[in-house]
């Protein structure tokens, strides 16, 4: 049972660190693309490759959390997943992670903003596997994760800026 336990953790945390470093590739090739100044091609390139990322990413990481779960339960260990703060806020991160990409892929959120809520989700849902974000209430982790979200958002135009004043 600890061997399966042992496995689900990493799938778990391959999953997360999958999505996260699928949202770093995927803003370089819109970097790479908006050189030109076709922005429509580089949102769906980007948009590709999140969604590659995502549906690997996030299928892996709700599979094993599913699969802790009901390990979990089965070995009667307390406290239960389900009671943590840290698991709630994985399962809403995952949920809005999912909800941003759909957003984005019907175009309901603009594209800067969706981009940077997508790089944030993915890397604080990689450290939160990992175990790299102390324990902090349900409330305290939503908060450090809107503002992560401003602050990626601030650095991803910044750069966008950069790259496209160098490209003219």
């Amino acid at each position: 049972m600890e061997k399966l336990i042992y496995f689900l953790v990493f799938c778990q945390a391959f999953g997360a660190t999958v999505g996260a470093f699928s949202a770093v590739w995927s803003e370089l090739a819109y970097l790479r693309a908006a050189r030109d100044g076709k922005i429509d091609v580089a949102e769906e390139r980007h948009l590709h490759i999140i969604a590659r990322g995502l549906r690997f990413g996030m299928t892996l990481l709700l599979l094993s959390s599913l699969g802790l779960v009901i390990v979990a339960y089965i070995a009667h260990s307390a406290p239960q997943p389900a009671l943590t703060p840290t698991y709630w806020t994985s399962v809403i991160l995952a949920l809005f992670i999912i909800g941003i990409t759909w957003t984005l892929s019907k175009r309901r959120i603009s594209f800067e903003l969706g981009s940077a809520a997508l790089f944030a989700g993915w890397w604080f849902l990689a450290y939160l596997t990992l175990g790299q974000v102390p324990n902090a209430s349900f409330g305290s982790s939503l908060a450090v994760f809107v503002v992560a979200t401003g602050v990626f958002y601030g650095i991803l135009q910044y750069i966008r800026m950069l790259s496209t004043s160098r490209a003219r």
